[in-house]
C-alpha cells in the first residue's frame, strides 16, 4: 500500500513536469492574448518608444535667389501670377528657399533676361517665350500661336503629348531650364478707334503686336510696334498707333484702354493661349537638392491651374463693365480672319524651312492635334469629319 501511494505521488509531480513543459507551450496561441497579459505588456513598454526624437530647431541656411519679371506685380494675372510663384516657393519651402521677383528692368531689360540667367548674372526669369525668340524662333511656339490651340490643348500637348522632351532640348542647347509656369487663355485681338470694315482698311492700320502674330500683321500689309501691355496705352494715347491688342479683357481694364479706343475685337487669333515660363541656369538647376526642384515644379503646376481658372473667371465682368463705359465689342468679319490665316500658313512653312528646330515643334504639335481633334469632336457632342 505505502509503495502504491508514493508511486501515485511520483506519477502526478512527473505529469505536472511534462505538462508544463511539453503541453502548455503546444496549447499557448501567440497571436491572442489574454487580458491581463495586454495589461502587463503594456505597464513593461518604456515610454520612449511613444515619443518622437526631438528635432533639431536650426534651419538650414536661407536662399534667395532673384527673378526678374517681365510683367509688373500689379499687373493682373501676369504680373500676378509672376508675385505668387514667388509667394508658393516661399511657403512651399517655410522659408528656407526664396524666388524673389523683381519688377521689370530693374535686373535687366526684359530683352536681354535669357542671357542674365544662362551667366548666371541673374538667376531666373519669368515671362512668354516669345521674349527669348530672337535665340531660336522654335521658341514662338511654346509662347502663343496663331489660331493654335485652346489652353487646354496646349498643356495636354506639352505635359503629355511630345512637346515637354522638345522644349527641354531646345532649354538645353542654350544651358537653360525651363518650365511652364503659368498660363493666360484666350485674348483680345485689339483695341482700335474705329471700327475696321474692310480688309483694306486694316492693311492701312499701324498696330501695336509682336510675336508672331505681328509677323502675320505685317504679311497682310500693316504696320506694327512692338509694345510691352504697360506701354500700349500711351502709345494709343500719343497716336502713335491706330490700334494695339494687350491681353485679356480683365487685364485690359486695369490698364485703361477703353477709356481712349471704343472699338475692341475678338477672337484673340494671334493668341487663344498664351505660355507663361520659369527659366533658370542649367546648372544651377541641376545643383538645386531634388527637394528644391519638387518645390519649384509643385508652385509652378499650382500657377497654371490657377492662370487657368482666374483667366476664364474675370472675363465677364471686365466685358461687362467695358460696355457701361460705352465700349462697342466686334467679331472680325470672315474677310479679314481668313486672309490672316493664310498670311499665318505662308509664315509658318517659311519658319520651317529656315529652321529645323520650329519645323520639328510644328510637326509634333500637328500630329497631336489631328489625333485629338477626334476627342474634341466627340466630347463636344459635334459630329466628326469623314
Amino acid at each position: 500500500m505505502r509503495n502504491l501511494v508514493v508511486g501515485v505521488v511520483v506519477g502526478l509531480v512527473i505529469g505536472v513536469v511534462l505538462g508544463s513543459a511539453i503541453v502548455a507551450p503546444r496549447l499557448k496561441l501567440p497571436a491572442h492574448k489574454t487580458f491581463s497579459q495586454e495589461q502587463d505588456t503594456n505597464i513593461t513598454k518604456p515610454a520612449s518608444r511613444f515619443v518622437s526624437a526631438p528635432r533639431s530647431k536650426r534651419k538650414p541656411a536661407p536662399v534667395h535667389w532673384r527673378m526678374a519679371s517681365a510683367y509688373a506685380s500689379q499687373m493682373p494675372q501676369m504680373g500676378e501670377q509672376a508675385q505668387r510663384l514667388d509667394n508658393s516657393i516661399r511657403h512651399l519651402s517655410d522659408g528656407v528657399f526664396r524666388l524673389k521677383m523683381y519688377e521689370p528692368g530693374t535686373l535687366v531689360p526684359s530683352n536681354q533676361m535669357v542671357d542674365a540667367v544662362r551667366s548666371q548674372a541673374i538667376d531666373a526669369a519669368f515671362a512668354a517665350p516669345s521674349f527669348w525668340a530672337h535665340k531660336n524662333p522654335a521658341f514662338h511656339l511654346f509662347s502663343a500661336i496663331p489660331f493654335g490651340p485652346s489652353a487646354q490643348e496646349y498643356l495636354s500637348w506639352i505635359f503629355d503629348g511630345g512637346g515637354r522632351e522638345i522644349m527641354d532640348e531646345l532649354y538645353n542647347h542654350q544651358g537653360l531650364h525651363g518650365l511652364v509656369c503659368g498660363i493666360i487663355a484666350s485674348e483680345g485681338s485689339g483695341w482700335f478707334r474705329d471700327p475696321i470694315e474692310s480688309l483694306e482698311a486694316f492693311k492701312a492700320l499701324r498696330i501695336g503686336m509682336g510675336g508672331l502674330g505681328g509677323l502675320v500683321v505685317q504679311q497682310v500689309g500693316a504696320k506694327t510696334m512692338n509694345l510691352n501691355e504697360g506701354d500700349v496705352f500711351v502709345a494709343l494715347k500719343k497716336v502713335m498707333i491706330d490700334g494695339a491688342e494687350a491681353s485679356q479683357p480683365a487685364v485690359d481694364m486695369d490698364l485703361g484702354l477703353h477709356e481712349i479706343a471704343r472699338h475692341y475685337y475678338f477672337p484673340g487669333w494671334h493668341q487663344p493661349a498664351t505660355l507663361l515660363h520659369l527659366i533658370v541656369n542649367g546648372d544651377a538647376w541641376l545643383n538645386l537638392p531634388k527637394s528644391r526642384r519638387a518645390q519649384i515644379d509643385a508652385a509652378c503646376a499650382s500657377n497654371v491651374a490657377y492662370g487657368l481658372a482666374v483667366g476664364e473667371a474675370r472675363q465677364f465682368n471686365a466685358l461687362r463693365e467695358f460696355t457701361k463705359h460705352g465700349v462697342r465689342i466686334h467679331t472680325w468679319s470672315p474677310d479679314i480672319l481668313l486672309p490672316l490665316e493664310k498670311a499665318w500658313t505662308k509664315i509658318r512653312v517659311e519658319l520651317g524651312k529656315g529652321n529645323q528646330d520650329f519645323k520639328r515643334v510644328w510637326d509634333s504639335l500637328t500630329k497631336f492635334r489631328e489625333e485629338y481633334a477626334i476627342w474634341r469632336e466627340i466630347s463636344a457632342g459635334t459630329p466628326m469629319q469623314n
